[in-house]
C-alpha cells in the first residue's frame, strides 16, 4: 500500500528540524547502504550517533506516536530509528530495493523492513528534482510532498530518488516491521478501519452494525497479527 500521510510534523517542528540539520555534520550516505544500494546511492547522511540525529529521531518518533492514521496504516511492531539524508548538486539514488532486514547499530536488534517511509523536511519549492519514484502495480508513482508530510510504501518496491538540480532535499527515512506482515492483509484492515470510523460518526459507537464489524476487524487482526 502506498499512502500519503499528512502533517506528521507541525510547522514549528519543521523549523526546529531545519535548525538542527543546518548545523549537522553531514557525511557520505553510503555508510548505511547494502551492497546493491551502495552502488546506486549518491547523497549525504547524518551519522546515526551524532547529537542532531538523536534529537531529530525523538522529534519524528513523537510525531508518529500521535498520528492515528499512521498507526492504522502500518500497525507497527517495531520502528527502526529514523535516519536523515540530504541531496543537492545533482545527487541522486538510482533504482534499488531496500534490504529485507535492517540491523540496528550497537547490536540493538533488527527490523524486518515490511514498510519503507520517507518524511519530507524540505518544501517542494525549495529544490528542483528530488522526486521519490516508486514502482507500483499501476506504474511509477512520483512523490514530492510538503515538509512534514510522509509517504509509506511496501519495502519490496523498487524505487529511486531523482537528481536534485537546485537547492537541497532533506528528509527522514526509516522502516517498519508491522504486526501484520502481508501488505494485502494490512490494506484490508486499513480499509475496514476507515469505513468503521465513518460508520461510527454516522450511527454511533453502540450501533449493532458497528459492534459487529469492530469484532470482525479485531478477529482478523487476532488471526493475522504477530505480536
Amino acid at each position: 500500500m502506498l499512502l500519503h500521510v499528512r502533517a506528521v510534523l507541525s510547522p514549528a517542528e519543521i523549523a526546529q528540524a531545519r535548525v538542527a540539520l543546518a548545523a549537522a555534520p553531514w557525511g557520505d550516505g553510503r555508510v548505511t547502504a547494502g551492497e546493491q544500494a551502495a552502488l546506486a546511492k549518491h547523497n549525504q547522511q547524518l551519522p546515526e550517533s551524532c547529537e542532531a540525529a538523536v534529537q531529530l529521531q525523538q522529534l519524528v518518533l513523537q510525531g508518529l506516536e500521535r498520528h492515528a492514521l499512521f498507526f492504522c496504516a502500518t500497525l507497527p511492531k517495531q520502528i527502526s530509528p529514523p535516519l536523515f539524508n540530504r541531496y543537492g548538486g545533482g545527487e541522486r539514488f538510482d533504482s534499488h530495493v531496500d534490504s529485507a532486514v535492517r540491523y540496528l547499530r550497537n547490536g540493538a536488534g533488527r527490523v524486518r523492513t515490511d514498510i519503507s517511509c520517507t518524511l519530507f523536511l524540505a518544501d517542494p519549492q525549495d529544490y528542483d528534482g528530488g522526486e521519490l519514484v516508486i514502482e507500483d502495480v499501476s506504474g511509477p508513482q512520483r512523490v514530492k510532498l510538503p515538509a512534514g508530510d510522509m509517504v509509506i510504501y511496501p519495502g519490496t518496491s523498487v524505487h529511486r530518488v531523482e537528481p536534485v538540480t537546485r537547492g537541497a532535499r532533506t528528509a527522514a527515512f526509516f522502516w517498519i516491521q508491522s504486526m501484520v506482515r502481508s501488505d494485502e492483509q494490512r490494506r484490508l484492515l486499513f480499509d475496514m478501519d476507515a469505513h468503521l470510523r465513518q460508520l461510527r460518526s454516522t450511527v454511533g459507537e453502540t450501533d449493532p452494525s458497528v459492534v459487529g464489524l469492530t469484532g470482525t476487524y479485531h478477529n482478523l487482526l487476532r488471526q493475522w497479527a504477530d505480536v
